[in-house]
């Protein structure tokens, strides 16, 4: 078990900026504990008669209580109030345009999608208000499948609060600096970063430079964790020491707020007369974590042939199936390529699994010939063809093969094995690609019985 005792971080007002780019526990799936008053964490039980400084216990279960220890996920929290006290009388609130399966909204033409950057709007949005969907797959009652959003952020959320019911949140940013006030305690992202939040974290997002784009990944199904490395064996891939789990941080600050919850699909709202974020302890293993995409490891083939992307894998959420993931979270950043005799980009395919792609920054090597740019994203669907576009292709078709490493590139893909139903906004807000479905039209017949 890991365990940090931090120096004490409280705020009384928002935005505070302390030293606490620093606050983080290493590891994954650790059991950590940590504090932000001394001694306000119980030693050698959960649920003391009286908590120290007047605290509350309250058990935050990210599993059934039953589920086997590999998987059980649970943390003790010691705050200022329990969860029950930060509650009122809810009301539906608009969810604008986030939409959370099943979402049959419209019905395409069934074809490879991709979609130009969407604008960061000059109207104030928070978080809440500047989620866009665009795919949704499987059905969140049945904790299966996933959303795969844009998010557009102008403004911080400033007495307001927010906790997803239905999923735990994948941040991937692409624009902008975020800071996620957890009730964990702090993390702060960047581009090449990325943060999960558990479902039922309370939050609050702010922006650190500036308005923020970037994407999100909302997990319906088994949390993420660790894709086995099978025949690669003890290292390689996310290594666990590169997570970063937020030392203890709380707010004991009593405000006129508000408290967001998406539940069933559902936006509501109550006001309440403090915040939330009041943990001034915690242990376990259920807690929201960042990683850095650029420490990442990959491995791939040093004599000949493109390997399966599942090599890629940072993250997975398992399914009942074997080998079979709810979601994998796949990363396609700087590497080295060296095979010989060998068509070095992704090969063409049609696949049982759904693929949405986003772009950080730079080229992704598949799409050379322009249109796949750094914001934007892309959607290949369940037994649809995808490939490389036609100047990607003439280029390695031709190249003399020597090692060559890709640079300054960071791209992903959020792959389920559901079908991905496209939303409204998605279809209709003005960032699809009318022609990207007849790239493949470009492709040259090359075919010579005469020759080999």
């Amino acid at each position: 078990m890991n365990q940090q005792k931090s120096s004490p971080i409280v705020a009384t007002e928002p935005g505070f900026d302390s030293a606490i780019a620093a606050g983080y526990m290493s590891g994954f799936g650790n059991g950590f504990e940590t504090e932000a008053l001394a001694g306000a964490l119980p030693l050698g039980r959960n649920s003391p008669q009286k908590c120290a400084f007047g605290l509350y216990a309250e058990q935050l279960s990210g599993s059934p209580f039953t589920a086997p220890r590999t998987t059980n996920e649970r943390s003790w929290l010691y705050r200022i109030r329990p969860t029950v006290a930060h509650w009122n009388e809810f009301s539906k609130a608009d969810i604008g345009l986030w939409r959370t399966a099943p979402a049959p909204e419209i019905d395409l033409p069934i074809a490879p999608l991709r979609w130009d950057p969407i604008p960061i709007p000059a109207e104030p949005l928070t978080f809440v208000e500047g989620v866009r969907t665009m795919t949704t797959a499987g059905d969140a009652g049945s904790a299966a499948g996933m959303g795969a959003h844009v998010y557009l952020i102008t403004r911080s959320m400033q007495d307001e609060y927010f906790y997803n019911a239905d999923g735990e949140l994948l941040f991937v940013p692409q624009q902008g600096d975020l800071r996620l006030w957890t009730e964990f305690g702090v993390i702060d992202i960047e581009p090449g970063e990325i943060a999960v939040i558990p479902r039922g974290v309370k939050m609050r997002v702010e922006l650190r430079d500036g308005p923020a784009r970037g994407y999100i990944c909302e997990n319906y199904g088994g949390a993420f964790t660790l894709p086995e490395r099978g025949p690669i064996g003890a290292n390689c891939l996310a290594n666990p020491r590169d997570f970063l789990t937020p030392v203890a941080a709380y707010e004991d600050r009593d405000a006129p707020s508000k408290m967001f919850v998406k539940w069933g699909g559902n936006l509501w709202v109550a006001d309440i007369d403090h915040s939330p974020l009041d943990v001034v302890a915690w242990h376990g293993n259920y807690a929201p974590y960042k990683y850095d995409l650029r420490r990442y490891s990959p491995v791939g083939p040093i004599l000949y042939d493109h390997a399966d992307p599942s090599i890629f894998t940072v993250l997975t959420s398992p399914s009942e199936m074997p080998g079979t993931a709810n979601i994998d979270f796949v990363l396609f950043s700087d590497r080295w390529l060296v095979a010989e005799n060998t068509f070095r980009p992704p090969w063409y395919h049609m696949n049982v699994m759904s693929e949405f792609m986003g772009l950080v920054y730079g080229q992704y090597d598949a799409k050379t010939g322009g249109g796949f740019v750094p914001g934007g994203a892309s959607l290949h669907n369940t037994m649809l063809p995808h490939g490389p576009d036609v100047d990607a292709f003439e280029k390695a078709s031709s190249l003399e093969l020597r090692p060559h490493k890709l640079e300054g590139t960071l791209a992903f893909m959020f792959e389920t094995r559901f079908p991905q139903r496209v939303s409204k906004f998605a279809a209709e807000g003005g960032a699809l690609q009318k022609d990207y479905g007849a790239y493949g039209h470009k492709l040259a017949k090359h075919f010579d019985p005469t020759q080999r």
